[in-house]
């Protein structure tokens, strides 16, 4: 791999980017806001699908079940933004998880990411933003390894290296499919959770002062955080909406909304640890993100 290419595709693009999300969107609140953000966004992003992402937990019955309230999660965030026009450019995604490291999980979504990231190439490649269980990008690696130099995966998963281990939610359902991920994608940015990402959160009196009631979309995105908290919480809260870093990563030139680092990837195992030898491929890794500044630019875009 030129090392020229390496460096610049783990670094925010410069101009505007095509760009696919995949997305386990009824799982919580915030893959809402991350959608809704990338679509608000013409000026960088250009988004030519977006994929349904399995889950599994109190909010759905199975993986296949979360994959279909996703599906139909993002077309109600559509609905709200009068973005009918991309309907045709959702997919549903993988139906369940990889049963091991070399078998694909078959779905629309990884036919269409294997398909769809053939006409990039290293230099002018396919940003894919991930922000759940990354099945359905492993599955269209393995379906395809020659997209492999063609696209850059940015994952919201796993936790920040100083945690005691990788539990995470996204990582856990599919540690198969995030060791694909990392062991195949020459280009991958990613973005842990606990102690960096969690940091990005809203509170009950912001939502209301800044979104709710400006249209249907934020009233939606404001409402419906509230509800989500105020079943869990009865004492001051603030909400993390972590989902919405990782397509600012595109947006973050000269640092504006996070730091990074250029690192070793450290391979996630299934004993919920990171293989701290280092030798494997290069990553971007985001060790801090600038809430204020983030927050001030996702109210001004959403309230648009």
């Amino acid at each position: 791999m030129d090392m020229n290419t390496l460096y610049k595709n783990l670094t925010p693009p410069k101009g505007v980017v095509d760009c696919v999300l995949d997305t386990d969107t009824y799982n919580e609140i915030d893959d809402q806001f991350a959608l809704a953000y990338m679509l608000k966004c013409p000026e960088k992003m250009n988004v030519k699908a977006i994929y349904a992402a399995p889950f599994f937990n109190n909010r759905s019955s199975s993986p296949c079940d979360g994959m279909q309230r996703s599906y139909d999660e993002i077309l109600k965030v559509l609905h709200f933004m009068h973005r009918e026009d991309m309907i045709p450019n959702v997919f549903k995604g993988s139906e369940n998880y990889l049963p091991d490291e070399k078998t694909p999980v078959i779905s629309d979504a990884a036919k269409h990411l294997a398909s769809l990231a053939m006409g990039y190439t290293p230099e002018k490649p396919l940003y894919v933003v991930a922000i759940g269980a990354i099945t359905n990008v492993a599955s269209a690696l393995i379906l395809n390894p020659e997209i492999s130099d063609r696209i850059v995966v940015v994952w919201l998963g796993g936790h920040s290296f100083e945690k005691e281990n990788t539990g995470e939610f996204n990582m856990v359902q599919d540690i198969a499919a995030a060791r694909v991920v990392w062991n195949m994608a020459e280009f991958l940015v990613q973005l842990p959770c606990a102690g960096v990402v969690e940091h990005f959160s809203i509170s009950a009196p912001e939502l209301r002062e800044y979104l709710l009631g400006k249209g249907d979309l934020c009233t939606y995105l404001a409402q419906n955080t509230l509800d989500y908290m105020e079943r869990f919480s009865d004492r001051c809260w603030t909400k993390p909406i972590w989902d919405l870093t990782a397509p600012a990563w595109l947006m973050n030139e000269n640092s504006k909304y996070m730091d990074q680092r250029i690192i070793y990837r450290r391979l996630p195992n299934y004993d919920k640890q990171y293989n701290y030898s280092e030798g494997h491929k290069l990553m971007a890794y985001i060790e801090a993100i600038h809430r204020d500044n983030l927050m001030t630019d996702m109210v001004a875009k959403l309230t648009n």
